[in-house]
């Protein structure tokens, strides 16, 4: 490869959670695995699986009784999300050992700019490869090329343990002939007005007029193409993972207020701007905060951190109620503010999901990576949201939020 430009990789690393069962318990290579919520009574959804099991026919979000029948000698295995995230931070230990420029976007994947280290950059990375395997037992695939969006395509296109380079020049052969529902961004209801277009490859979709694609899809139309055609100016940023943000609103009520009904009513209706906010941002988070400001102008913040995310009105007011009544004293307010922390991209983090709420036994399945594609298989309106909360942030059973590296130096 030549380094006159940048060279950056995307680790992605393979059936991640059955990959570290099976280095943790050696008896389990070479098995079918299967990673879901309740072992026990053999329910629920295939959270991932190992590719022995994959062979079988056995697929993510599978009804555990329907991957048995293609598979039964599939091992169930409950989720274990300390080890993970053990296994997480040795691995980007790992990566940060060559270079600081590594960002993490999930517990299982990450990009690194290796552009400014010496030597030949394809042995760097069968080095990088081969000391993830040996150290950790865990395979990885790796994407390089100049940008970011064409390494994560890259990644995808050889696993497990493989190595695919796309430069600029092979865009043309090696992207454009992909079907668009394979491009790193499409989402299902992108691909489908994409398709009502005859936009059906990536090639399609890099020759299609601008004006077409903004009418179509706005400015997310255009940036599409760009990546489409290999145009991807993002840097490598090892500072986002630790970029923790906030969304809150706050008001000032028109006179100070003793009411306990009408108090939890401006909670509501503060909780409703929130979870529009963070619906706009494509955002959710682990922490909620209240703030009360009394008539006597002391202000307090009462928090807590909840085991699985939250964006929708009525899981924030609730905790935000929750969090009111057990820290109000009775004395008039003055001021009430609602804020979510701990925020993490919504495509990159787990939440508890009841799937089916006729199943007493299903408890909840760590999986909002799939929730759309469990309502597109089953029918919308069959998955039910909820919410507990944990007694601190290390009880989170959560695993692609932007807080799986809460223990790095």
């Amino acid at each position: 490869m030549s380094k006159s430009g940048k060279v950056i990789l995307h680790i992605d690393m393979n059936s991640f959670y059955a990959s570290v069962e099976a280095a943790h318990q050696p008896e389990l290579k070479g098995k079918p695995i299967a990673i879901a919520g309740n072992p026990e009574e053999r329910k629920g959804i295939v959270v991932t699986c190992s590719y022995e099991a994959r062979e079988k026919g056995v697929k993510t979000t599978m009804q555990v009784h329907e991957a048995l029948k293609l598979c039964p000698e599939l091992l169930i295995l409950r989720p274990d999300f300390t080890r993970y995230r053990q296994a997480s931070k040795a691995m980007f230990d790992i990566l940060r050992s060559y270079t600081e420029m590594v960002e993490p976007v999930s517990i299982d994947e990450g990009y690194m700019d290796i552009t400014e280290i010496e030597g030949n950059p394809i042995e760097l990375i069968k080095e990088i490869q081969d000391r993830i395997l040996r150290e950790l037992d865990l395979p990885c695939s790796i994407g390089v090329s100049p940008n970011k969006f064409l390494s994560k395509m890259a990644s995808d296109m050889k696993k497990p343990m493989g190595i695919t380079v796309i430069r600029k020049r092979e865009i043309a052969d090696k992207l454009w002939p992909l079907p668009i529902r394979e491009m790193h961004g499409v989402g299902e209801k992108t691909a489908e007005k994409l398709s009502a277009l005859s936009i059906l490859t990536i090639g399609d979709l890099a020759g299609t007029e601008e004006m077409k694609l903004k009418s179509l899809l706005g400015i997310n139309g255009l940036k599409l193409k760009s990546r489409a055609n290999g145009i991807d100016t993002r840097k490598v940023d090892p500072e986002s993972v630790y970029d923790f943000k906030s969304v809150g609103n706050s008001t000032t009520l028109p006179r100070d207020l003793t009411n306990q009904k009408e108090l939890l009513k401006v909670i509501d209706k503060l909780s409703v701007k929130v979870s529009e906010r963070l619906k706009s941002k494509q955002m959710l988070g682990y922490g909620l905060q209240i703030m009360i400001r009394f008539k006597n102008r002391k202000t307090i913040t009462r928090s807590l951190t909840l085991s699985h995310p939250l964006y929708d009105q009525q899981h924030i007011a609730e905790h935000a109620r929750s969090l009111f009544l057990k820290h109000w004293n009775g004395t008039p307010v003055r001021l009430l503010g609602v804020t979510v922390q701990d925020l993490a991209d919504k495509s990159h983090a787990y939440k508890q999901i009841n799937l089916f709420s006729y199943e007493e036994d299903v408890k909840y399945e760590p999986l909002e990576k799939v929730m759309r594609e469990i309502e597109e298989k089953h029918g919308k309106g069959i998955l039910t949201r909820g919410l507990k909360s944990a007694k601190s942030h290390q009880n989170a059973e959560t695993s692609f939020s932007k807080d799986f590296l809460d223990d790095h130096d």
